[in-house]
This record gives C-alpha cells, structure tokens and sequence, in this order.
C-alpha cells in the first residue's frame, strides 16, 4: 500500500498539482487531499490504486526496502539514448 508521503514525493518529481493528480487518476480532489494528509485519514482502496496507477503510468515507481519506503522517476527516454549511444560507440571504428 502507498503513503501519502509517497504520493506528495511522486506528484513533486512529476511537477503535478492535486488538481491534475485527481483529473489523471479521476478522483475527487478531495478524496486525494485525504490520502495525501499527514493525519491518515481513510480512503477506500480503489481510490488508493487509482492514484497508484496514474503515478505509474507517467513513469513513478513505488520502492519498499527494509530500510523505508520512497518514489523514483523511471525517465525512459534518457535511457534509451544512453544505450543507443554505447551502441553506436561500441559500433565506431577505432
């Protein structure tokens, strides 16, 4: 299950506001703010994987290790060019 904390990380690395989190993962923004609050107020789980899968699809993904939970932004693009880069490297003539 995600925190709140995760979400608000998640929405920062993606430059998002409540508003436009609540419109991708069509929810209520209140129901967002509720999820989002330091308090734990309670949200119905469908909610929850609404979100979830909205952070996810715009390339967020949500870490849990022993030593904590967070978010990472996979940035697709840069990777590929990294690769053809090394490809095109590995191909040159020396």
């Amino acid at each position: 299950m995600i925190t709140g904390r995760q979400v608000r990380a998640a929405r920062a690395l993606l430059n998002w506001t409540q508003e436009m989190l609540a419109e991708k993962a069509l929810v209520a923004l209140t129901a967002l703010k509720r999820l989002e609050s330091e308090r734990g107020l309670g949200v119905h789980e469908g909610t929850t994987d609404q979100v979830r899968r909205a952070l996810e699809a715009a390339g967020i993904l949500f870490i849990e290790s022993g030593q904590g939970r967070g978010v990472m932004f996979l940035n697709e693009t840069s990777g590929t060019e990294t690769r053809q880069a090394r490809v095109r490297r590995v191909r040159s003539p020396t």
